[in-house]
């Protein structure tokens, strides 16, 4: 078990190779490598557990990126993916990245923040202080419906209020403070201020409505760094293309919004691949970034003395190496063993890596060739394949597309059935 993550030519190898260098890895049994040669089957009485209504399961590619090295530690990435290229981009990022050290990272104290809203208040300013004069009793309250988090030093551990003004009237809101350790937290944090509820109504003399957790974990944040050498990126206009394109994003939402897409394309794949809650990681990385008021990029791009390009990002990162899906669903258990993380603090700045990573490598794309160069061979093997070609044939017909760079479905059939049509001469002959 263990080894490095730097793989020339990993996507080279036939599926059953790539395994095997996967389970020499990471270690995994014969039973975990079936489970991912099956194409991550879910039985029907496992996928009934998980959801309401089922009727079947969707299942999803799930690749490894490759080559990457953080804190000095080597890591396989599992993504899952639909998307042409992420998967390769991400480790062709990461195999540069290798070459000055890799990537560094760190992060804070995994605490999310529950909020109770309260209404109807007939002092909400005196009320708040009230709550705050209360903080020990609300926290030990709290704290009483998770004595194993607490247990592990985690527990809720701090109490903030605020009044806000709203459209419905003046709110008073409570919020719990609770370091989650290593689960997600939602569950955790919604027991607890509901567990809190009612002591609350009574100190404030309002009404609870609400009492929930924000997944906007801007007290759970993870960050990263990398500094790319000018020359292996492809010199010093590169460099300053990509700088003009994080300032572009920096300047304008709409162009923000598909930057920071870019981020997300590699977070939400790992998140995917280990069985964590997507839309509240995306949620709370596009709150984050529109926290000042206006939308800026989670990454940002400069250039150090010696000219090479230095990147970092912070994005709050709200997952965990247990509980839900991370070990009810064989794929998802299967890639957190890949990952090989041991805290979720430590998985938080996996995902911010993977996220800086992605952003660079679509930068560059863009500032060097243009994105559609990347996605180009990929995007033409799946719409050959939706034109009808099969086999050889998917990559004969991509090929001669690629080459025309005309991708289309319509050129596609064309194309196929010039080859048919050749081959039953051929044939015929």
């Amino acid at each position: 078990m263990g080894g490095t993550s730097d793989i020339s030519g990993f996507y080279k190898l036939t599926t059953q190779e790539r395994l095997k260098r996967v389970q020499e890895f990471a270690g995994l049994s014969d039973q975990e490598v079936q489970v991912l040669a099956s194409t991550g089957a879910l039985k029907a009485e496992d996928a009934n557990r998980m959801v309401e209504n089922v009727i079947g399961a969707m299942p999803v590619p799930l690749g490894v990126a490759v080559n990457f090295l953080i804190n000095g530690k080597d890591y396989l990435i599992p993504m899952a993916t639909e998307e042409p290229s992420v998967i390769a981009a991400a480790s062709n990022a990461a195999r540069i990245a290798r070459q000055t050290g890799g990537f560094t990272a760190t992060s804070t104290d995994p605490i999310m923040r529950g909020q109770i809203q309260i209404v109807n208040v007939p002092d909400p300013h005196g009320a708040r202080i009230s709550l705050l004069k209360a903080k020990e009793a609300i926290l030990s309250e709290a704290n009483a419906c998770d004595p194993v988090l607490v247990s592990l030093g985690g527990g809720a551990r701090e109490l903030e209020a605020k009044v806000l003004s709203t459209s419905a009237g003046p709110m008073l809101i409570a919020e719990l403070l609770v370091d989650c350790r290593d689960v997600m937290g939602a569950n955790a944090v919604n027991t607890m201020a509901e567990a809190v509820a009612p002591s609350l109504e009574r100190l404030t003399g309002g009404k609870v409505y609400l009492r929930i957790i924000s997944n906007l974990a801007d007290r759970r944040l993870a960050r990263a760094r990398v500094t790319m050498s000018k020359e292996a990126i492809g010199g010093e206009d590169v460099v300053n293309g990509i700088i003009m394109a994080y300032a572009f994003a920096a300047a304008d939402p709409y162009r923000c919004a598909t930057h920071n897409k870019g981020v997300m394309n590699g977070v939400t794949a790992v998140i995917l691949a280990t069985g964590n809650d997507t839309r509240a990681v995306e949620a709370g990385a596009h709150a984050y970034a529109a926290r000042a008021g206006k939308y800026q990029p989670l990454t940002i791009w400069e250039k150090n003395k010696e000219g090479n390009l230095v990147g970092s990002i912070e994005v709050p990162m709200a997952v965990g190496t247990v509980g839900g899906l991370t070990k009810n669903h064989p794929v998802a258990r299967t890639s957190l063993k890949i990952l090989g993380v041991k805290t979720s603090r430590e998985f938080g700045e996996v995902l911010a890596v993977v996220g800086l990573a992605q952003n660079f490598a679509a930068l560059r794309a863009l500032a060097a060739e243009g994105i559609q160069r990347g996605h180009m061979s990929l995007h033409a093997r799946n719409i050959a394949a939706q034109a009808g070609a099969v086999g050889d044939l998917i990559d004969t017909v991509a090929a001669r597309m690629v080459a025309e760079k005309t991708v289309r479905v319509d050129r596609a059939k064309q194309i196929l059935d010039e080859l048919t049509a050749g081959n039953a001469a051929r044939t015929k002959l």
